[in-house]
């Protein structure tokens, strides 16, 4: 299902597509602390909370079309879950 509280602003998103595309890893840099400041927001932080208890008793996955997810917002939701405590598969 898809979970608009721990997706990209719009703003974000582009930023986040010109970043994939730059040799720069200060633009992936610059997305990924604007993504993350989007992420503490408070009702995206009990998102995260939320998901992370729940991963102790159900799998759960993150979707997204990005081919490379250490340039998609998924890798920086991975690391704000694992921060959160969140049982995480390899």
């Amino acid at each position: 299902m898809w979970y608009p509280n721990l997706a990209p602003s719009v703003e974000t998103m582009k930023q986040a597509q010109e970043a994939q595309k730059a040799d720069s890893p200060a633009q992936w840099n610059a997305f990924v602390r604007k993504f993350k400041a989007e992420m503490a927001e408070p009702d995206a932080s009990r998102s995260l909370d939320l998901l992370a208890a729940l991963s102790h008793s159900t799998s759960l996955s993150v979707g997204c079309y990005c081919e490379d997810e250490s340039h998609c917002h998924r890798s920086v939701l991975r690391s704000l879950l694992a921060e959160r405590g969140a049982d995480i598969a390899d």
